[in-house]
């Protein structure tokens, strides 16, 4: 039989090294662990975006108001029988982010044709085959800011909730051009 108590050193040389251990491993663990949670969150965010242009592409298209704010609000907090619900963790995505354009052709932005303002008067525009008239309507999602005559539009930019990588990623352009349903426009 072996006697244990032969050799005491042994059992004194490896006090804490569980503690050493956990320490390593625990390490690596979060930061795997916080990592998919981040890589998650970024692609829910960046489904997110593609919803809220879809979702702001359909109802600029059928909506005639010009309201768009109403707009806007719609689709960044989606509206239940129960009040309003935000969108969870993308904080990222704001009102003023959603840019919706009306368009006299599908590739209005490279004509000297100005872009009308307002769906509001788009019937009677139609009516008079003036380049006035909505044809199409553009939506994305995008930060932009006007200085003067200049506009300029970037991508959203991701932000991660655990500070661990201070690193900002821009989450993919999303832009959807729709021809017009209920504006006024017959093809």
């Amino acid at each position: 039989m072996l006697n244990r108590r032969k050799n005491p050193c042994v059992r004194t040389k490896q006090r804490g090294a569980a503690a050493v251990e956990f320490g390593i491993i625990a390490i690596l663990f979060f930061t795997l662990f916080f990592g998919i949670i981040e890589f998650g969150r970024y692609f829910y965010l960046a489904n997110t975006v593609q919803e809220v242009t879809r979702c702001a592409a359909r109802e600029a298209v059928v909506n005639y108001s010009g309201a768009k704010d109403s707009i806007q609000r719609k689709c960044i907090f989606q509206e239940s029988s129960t009040g309003i619900v935000e969108l969870v963790a993308g904080w990222e995505i704001q009102n003023d982010y959603v840019q919706i354009r009306y368009l006299n052709s599908p590739n209005a932005s490279t004509e000297a044709t100005p872009n009308p303002d307002s769906p509001l008067g788009n019937l009677s525009e139609c009516a008079l085959n003036t380049t006035d008239c909505i044809k199409f309507v553009e939506a994305s999602v995008q930060q932009c800011s006007t200085t003067g005559r200049n506009r300029t539009c970037s991508n959203v930019v991701y932000q991660p909730v655990f500070g661990l990588f201070p690193l900002s990623v821009a989450i993919p352009n999303s832009t959807i051009t729709m021809p017009v349903e209920s504006l006024g426009y017959a093809r």
